[in-house]
């Protein structure tokens, strides 16, 4: 993700301006122009992100600590109470419940944004934020639903935004190596492949639940229903047991499905269906 023009900075430092900055040292004191202080590994403060998250409880948190070296400048989430140790992680990021409050009253504060709330909410996160010329990391599943995923793609053509989907996997030498290993031969020819997951971990075959329990004071109901069909707060919902629901998550496939089938899906170049 890039928020700016770099073209100043590849330039780097001209003599001039390294005797100019040299003087000033004799004299005690320094002002060194970005590309010097790069040079000494450091990074300017000009240069960094600002970074919001939306959805932090989960693997949310996860994400923004590997983001840590850019500045984390807002963080939004439905349940403050199951968010609380990423808003200590990050004291100095302001706190929202609403993430269309967030972009109104820091809209131009903001530079990109990591989603990683409940599946059901990852494509209206998303496409609020690009279509507000935000670049975003989407957690995976990318999205509820194909159509979902598509329009995404189209926002994304629209608007230019960097973007990309966390596929932890993805990003380590496992995969690499079993694509190199299928495309050296070294197992033959591939005719079948079988995948397999623990998942799900969660209760299966729930009944709808018909208690109404009071909604916990630290959770915003409304804004974790989001576009789904409204009902009552329940526990056996949120925070973990969402994928058990298809209103809120994708099961099993949209857990680990996207991890499993990743390596088959790349090795073998399966392309569309």
């Amino acid at each position: 993700m890039d928020s700016g023009d770099n073209s100043s900075r590849d330039k780097g430092i001209s003599r001039k301006d390294f005797l100019k900055s040299s003087g000033a040292l004799a004299a005690g004191f320094s002002i060194l122009p970005s590309s010097v202080v790069s040079g000494l590994g450091h990074k300017m403060p000009s240069d960094k992100l600002n970074i919001a998250g939306i959805g932090v409880g989960g693997i949310g948190r996860a994400n923004l600590n590997n983001m840590s070296s850019e500045n984390i400048v807002a963080l939004c989430d439905v349940d403050l109470d199951y968010a609380a140790k990423t808003f200590n992680d990050f004291p100095k990021a302001q706190v929202f419940e609403d993430f269309r409050r967030m972009f109104d009253d820091m809209g131009d504060d903001i530079d990109a944004a990591v989603v990683a709330t409940p599946d059901h909410t990852h494509y209206v996160a998303a496409a609020e934020a690009m279509r507000l010329g935000k670049h975003v990391f989407v957690q995976k599943p990318l999205t509820h639903s194909v159509y979902e995923a598509r329009k995404l793609r189209q926002i994304a053509d629209e608007t230019g935004v960097v973007t990309q989907m966390g596929n932890q996997g993805n990003s380590a030498d496992g995969i690499r190596k079993i694509c190199e290993w299928i495309w050296n031969g070294e197992i033959g020819e591939v005719e079948e492949v079988h995948a397999w997951t623990n998942r799900p971990i969660w209760p299966q075959g729930l009944e709808r639940p018909t208690e109404t329990p009071s909604t916990p004071p630290t959770l915003d109901w409304d804004q974790f229903i989001g576009p789904a069909p409204w009902r009552p707060y329940n526990p056996a919902y949120t925070p973990w047991n969402w994928r058990a629901w298809w209103d809120y998550g994708t099961g099993a496939l949209g857990d680990m499905g996207c991890h499993i089938i990743d390596p088959v899906f790349k090795a073998l170049q399966l392309g569309q269906p």
